[in-house]
């Protein structure tokens, strides 16, 4: 008697608890099912899909058995991935078919189809086709009631062991009736019925592409050569794209779309008609980074060496990958102090050894460029992960991965629950970033679960900033975690930090955005000599809040009840937490009068007072609202660093990752927009934010400069930008976390409670925080909760929103696991409001 297997399996159905796999006995007819595979479970009353994510002693309790096999090509999710999903769901408290679903492929999970699959083999499925054919033939009179079986045994048999999906099989009165009749086929043994994931289907892309005849090329030669070409003489564009595919080195061929954006669309087609251009279509590999060029540019300058400090933070990392031991590196460098140098230094051992490279970035925007400078450093194909992807292209780049066809990857927070396998080598540029913290579920910090998938690979995990996070300081600091530091620029001179205080330009009388000291070094810029400024403020819009000057009324979202943005590009106002839009109003909607004044301003504001101000600077901008039209944020980025644009405004988006040898300014245009938030990291998130965008600036031989602008210049974390030593406000910040348990001293849970009715939310929240106080105290621990509290966003999608906070060691041994409906979790929560 063969012994009862158990498996743990993440169901994939709406309902399920986070942090809750559930056990299933694993039938004789499938006791070959291996952990990873997707399986059939009976979940309540319906069916559902799950993975089997581990095998697990017998349960005490009874257990119903796995239905069947979904079949795919092999295990859905690798050993690593398995353990990875397990960690993920149990300390974020997340579904674990949830967070199996976030890694694999979109959509696979729904594409699984039911196939009848004949079991005659390819010769007896043939014979068994002809047979029934020849039958039905020779006895149409007779068979005439069973006409409609002998076509779905035909069916079947024709498709043999390749199986037909059950859906395109002759229909039946019902789908029942159709199921009933395959079953009892599949009783006799003359076929199989089974669930399979059906890989998405790609159709293939294409592209027009103009050619250089031999015509053209004589014609482009006797052009350049000052002679006079066949026929009328080319027009000034003709004869720039002429040039252009003619020039040493081109192909000689290029996108028509492309060409036409250059040269216009006339000058294409004008010489396609006179035969110089032929006109091609080619498919198109659908990878994001199909057709780039060829990076210009590398970590370091061609031929130079590392430096003493980044080959010291160079062999710690080797040495741990070499002896395949985790640690985790906390490489705290400078802005242009060489980090990248080293990460690229350090995957070239992980590549080298057969594994792989797992790469993050915080925003889509900076993928690209450390991808070219990897492509440029690294003889390895390297693949793109994000959320600004088809879903073709992210299924195509995760197959990839998950084949090693691609050794290295570099994406966003998702593309930390991808990894390749086996796996060398974890880094985080930018690890202080909050954008690494997802906003739904599962609500994972992409930073820390880097450092829990390197602990579960036996990798090094180097989290690289120049402002790091204040709570790996803290780890750092009590041996969680080895500190390595580089000192000093490897390019460019340290950039000094001048203050303007808005105080006094308001008292005399500067009602703009731009200090005189700001516009100033605007009018300055040495355009002849390439110079280019970078403009930050880290808010969207033209217009903060709109106002009736007569009765002080101000247009408000009616779900948030917070104040709407004016965006003048697309003339309407919109919410900055909902995304609801709303027209402008001509009239006050509380007392009728036209005096509407709009206040404060953001990213549109800037670049049109810049317009105004400075016609002859080209102004590019770089926001959300830009980065949302897909290849949009990669497209001003590149434009910027060619020299197309002399001034980029932008949000946060500015401050990462751009390494601009020609920027020579940087502006903070509203240093206090994020320090009066009522957050106990709104002071730190300040100071990375300054200091990550002063230093874009004087990367390059011209001496950099940059401007901050602000009501508080007295301000502690103000202060540490102003001053380049942030070490008395890291020590004060970590002090005061101490007082009162906060990271990396202790832990956060926050609940949100979401109900229509603000009463009910409010009383079931207090309940709450009773509940979780009496059990708190019946552990004897040291967890505070705090509330409730009414959330920041008090309303939103007309339902009150309170938060209850744990907070103190453990906090998740209090909770007791994942409340429910309708409470939302949020374990580390990267704010709390």
């Amino acid at each position: 008697m063969t012994e009862s297997r158990f498996v743990e399996v993440a169901v994939d159905a709406p309902g399920v608890p986070g942090g809750r796999t559930f056990s299933y006995r694993v039938p004789v007819a499938l006791h070959d099912i291996e952990p990873g595979e997707a399986v059939m479970v009976e979940f309540g009353r319906r069916r559902a899909v799950g993975v089997v994510l581990a095998e697990v002693a017998a349960p005490a309790m009874e257990t119903k058995p796995l239905l069947a096999r979904v079949r795919s090509q092999g295990p859905l999710l690798g050993e690593l991935w398995r353990r990875l999903a397990l960690h993920v769901s149990e300390h974020y408290l997340a579904p674990p078919g949830m967070v199996v679903r976030a890694m694999l492929p979109p959509g696979t999970l729904e594409r699984i189809e039911l196939f009848a699959v004949s079991t005659a083999g390819a010769e007896g499925a043939a014979e068994e086709a002809a047979a029934v054919e020849e039958a039905t033939a020779g006895e149409a009179a007779e068979r005439a009631a069973t006409t409609w079986e002998d076509a779905l045994v035909m069916a079947v048999a024709a498709a043999g062991t390749a199986g037909v999906r059950v859906d395109d099989l002759p229909p039946a009165s019902s789908r029942a009736t159709l199921l009933r009749a395959l079953r009892v086929r599949e009783g006799q043994g003359s076929l199989r019925l089974e669930w399979r994931v059906v890989p998405a289907s790609t159709r293939p892309r294409y592209q027009r592409y103009a050619v250089l005849t031999p015509r053209g090329r004589e014609a482009a030669a006797r052009v350049a050569a000052g002679q006079r070409a066949e026929g009328a003489p080319p027009g000034p564009r003709q004869r720039a794209l002429l040039a252009e595919l003619a020039a040493p080195g081109h192909a000689g061929a290029e996108a028509t779309a492309r060409l036409a954006d250059r040269h216009g669309s006339s000058a294409v087609s004008g010489l396609v008609k006179r035969g110089w251009l032929a006109l091609e279509v080619r498919s198109l590999e659908r990878r994001p980074l199909a057709g780039r060029p060829d990076p210009l540019r590398g970590s370091r300058p061609p031929g130079s060496e590392l430096e003493a400090q980044q080959s010291s933070a160079v062999r710690v990392v080797r040495d741990a990958i070499e002896a395949r031991r985790h640690e985790t590196i906390l490489l705290e460098g400078d802005t242009a102090s060489g980090k990248t140098a080293v990460y690229a230094e350090a995957i070239r051992h992980a590549v080298a050894a057969g594994r792989g490279a797992l790469v993050l970035v915080p925003e889509i925007a900076l993928a690209t460029p450390l991808i070219d400078r990897l492509r440029h450093d690294l003889d390895t194909d390297v693949a793109m992960l994000h959320s600004a992807m088809s879903d073709g292209e992210r299924a195509d780049e995760w197959r990839r991965v998950a084949t090693g066809e691609a050794a290295v990857l570099v994406g966003t927070r998702m593309a930390v629950l991808s990894p390749p396998d086996p796996l060398g080598i974890v880094v985080v540029d930018e690890e202080h970033d909050p954008a690494y913290k997802s906003d739904r579920t599962p609500r994972y910090q992409a930073r820390d679960v880097a450092v829990a998938l390197g602990a579960l690979a036996g990798v090094p995990v180097v989290l690289g900033s120049a402002t790091p996070d204040i709570v790996s300081v803290g780890r750092a600091r009590a041996g969680l975690a080895q500190h390595v530091l580089l000192r000093g620029r490897r390019s460019g001179a340290p950039v000094p930090v001048e203050v303007a205080d808005m105080r006094e330009e308001l008292a005399e009388g500067n009602r703009g955005l731009l200090s005189a000291t700001l516009a100033t070094a605007l009018a300055e810029l040495d355009r002849a000599a390439g110079d280019r400024a970078i403009l930050l403020i880290n808010r969207r819009g033209a217009a903060s809040v709109v106002l009736c000057r007569d009765c002080g009324y101000v247009q408000i979202c009616p779900e948030c009840q917070r104040p709407l943005v004016f965006h003048a590009a697309s003339v309407v106002l919109r919410c900055h937490h909902c995304g609801a839009s709303a027209p402008v109003a001509r009239r006050c909607p509380a007392c009728d009068s036209v005096r509407i004044r709009y206040l404060g301003g953001g990213t549109e504001r800037v670049e049109q007072e810049l317009g105004v101000r400075f016609p002859e600077l080209r102004v590019a901008r770089l926001d959300r609202d830009v980065v949302e039209r897909k290849g949009a944020a990669a497209r001003v980025v590149d434009d910027f660093s060619a020299g197309h644009s002399d001034v980029l405004v932008g949000t946060s988006l500015v401050a990462k990752g751009l390494d601009i040898p020609e920027v020579t300014l940087v502006g903070i245009v509203s240093a206090d927009i994020a320090l009066n938030l009522p957050d106990e990291r709104a002071a730190e998130r300040t100071w990375q934010l300054l200091t990550q965008a002063v230093g874009r600036a004087g990367r390059g031989d011209r001496p950099g400069r940059a401007i901050l602008q602000t009501y508080r210049p007295e301000h502690p974390a103000i202060v540490a930008v102003a001053s380049g030593d942030a070490g008395r406000f890291i020590d004060e910040e970590l002090a005061r976390r101490r007082r009162f348990g906060s990271p990396p001293f202790g832990q956060l849970i926050k609940l949100t409670l979401s109900l229509p009715d603000r009463e009910a939310a409010l009383e079931a929240a207090a309940g709450m925080a009773t509940r979780l106080r009496a059990r708190a105290q019946e552990l004897v621990s040291d967890v505070a909760v705090l509330g409730p509290v009414p959330a920041y966003i008090a309303r939103r999608g007309g339902r009150w929103r309170f938060h209850v906070v744990l907070r103190g060691t453990r906090p998740q041994a209090v909770l007791g696991g994942d409340p429910g409906a309708p409470w939302s979790v949020d374990v580390d929560p990267e704010s709390l409001l």
